[in-house]
């Protein structure tokens, strides 16, 4: 394995430091210690393949300041939902670089919006150019866990992710099962695209929410829910094509009625079982995301208990996990693994 387990994950980057899916957070939560650093991928018009955290850009970006593009907005449905703004489908990569990176959680977050405007949107090519230069400067190789994101939707269009996907990790000498990647997808037929028909030979892992579907199981009429894909018998079945799951921190360890942390459910033992990975999602260290018994304060921007959210976690034997501070998730790690 090319690096110490359990793997840290830096969220978008370090995203509770900078704006999301942008250089400068991948770069800061590489130099906080995360083994891998995390971009969504979504397409523009002509195919290119950019880290956003959705194809609805309005939240991430300024285009809404840009009068250039006001006839742009439109309402699209997207994975069954009706979404209205604006779509990286409908621009080039050049008008997609003219546009600046904002913070997506300002009232959460107002010390990240000082970055608001300084950074574009990076391709995944610079994005792998950038994984190289720190691998090298680090003197550590730094992992990376693209997602595809919204891959059904971006695949009627015409702009499959799979192809470029695959095609930016051969370029990056990076398609090797020893390779410091994982790819992830909440859609499992673009896990099983990448494997059986581009011959990805990196480790898949299956993204899951605490109920609903995939998007393409649901558009193929297909009505297994995440929580039939997680059965133990479903485990060991998608075993065959899959090397984990990335399920919601809260399928692995459920919260109580009154917001506190509850108890460890089968979940890592029955994927395990299996030979799967679990790298759940998604630890920040804001109050509002924390389960009620580790909030500090009232206010709902406070840092509460993290590292000691995260231990729990990790003592339930996870094998990663996603998270927003990455200097936080390697304290909680490197502490928990001192105390065993």
């Amino acid at each position: 394995m090319w690096t110490q387990q359990p793997i840290v994950i830096g969220h978008r980057g370090a995203s509770g430091y900078r704006p999301e899916h942008t250089l400068a957070s991948y770069e800061l939560a590489a130099r906080m210690g995360a083994d891998c650093i995390e971009p969504d991928l979504v397409s523009t018009s002509d195919g290119i393949l950019v880290a956003r955290h959705e194809n609805e850009i309005s939240s991430t970006t300024d285009v809404i300041e840009r009068p250039e593009f006001v006839r742009r907005r439109r309402s699209k449905t997207i994975d069954g939902r009706e979404v209205t703004g604006w779509f990286t489908e409908d621009f080039t990569l050049e008008e997609v670089r003219s546009l600046r990176a904002i913070e997506r959680l300002p009232g959460l977050r107002q010390q990240n919006r000082v970055f608001d405007g300084r950074y574009q949107v990076p391709t995944l090519e610079e994005i792998f150019a950038l994984r190289a230069r720190l691998s090298e400067e680090l003197g550590r190789e730094v992992g990376v866990y693209p997602e595809t994101k919204h891959a059904t939707h971006f695949e009627s269009l015409g702009l499959g992710l799979e192809k470029p996907l695959v095609a930016a990790l051969e370029t990056a000498g990076l398609n090797r099962a020893d390779a410091a990647v994982y790819l992830q997808s909440f859609e499992l037929g673009s896990l099983l695209r990448l494997r059986h028909d581009l011959g990805v030979q990196v480790p898949l892992i299956l993204l899951a929410t605490t109920s609903g579907a995939p998007p393409d199981l649901v558009a193929a009429g297909d009505d297994r829910t995440y929580a039939d894909l997680l059965t133990a018998t479903s485990l060991h079945k998608l075993a065959a094509d899959i090397d984990g799951i990335g399920p919601d921190k809260r399928l692995v360890i459920p919260w109580r009625p009154d917001g506190t942390l509850g108890d460890p459910t089968s979940l890592v033992a029955d994927a395990h079982a299996a030979g799967l990975v679990v790298h759940p999602w998604t630890f920040r260290a804001e109050n509002v995301f924390l389960p009620a018994d580790y909030r500090l304060g009232g206010d709902a921007a406070n840092w509460g208990r993290l590292t000691e959210e995260i231990e729990s976690y990790l003592m339930a034997g996870v094998d990663g996990f996603f998270t927003d501070h990455a200097d936080l998730g390697v304290a909680a790690r490197d502490g928990s693994a001192r105390s065993r």
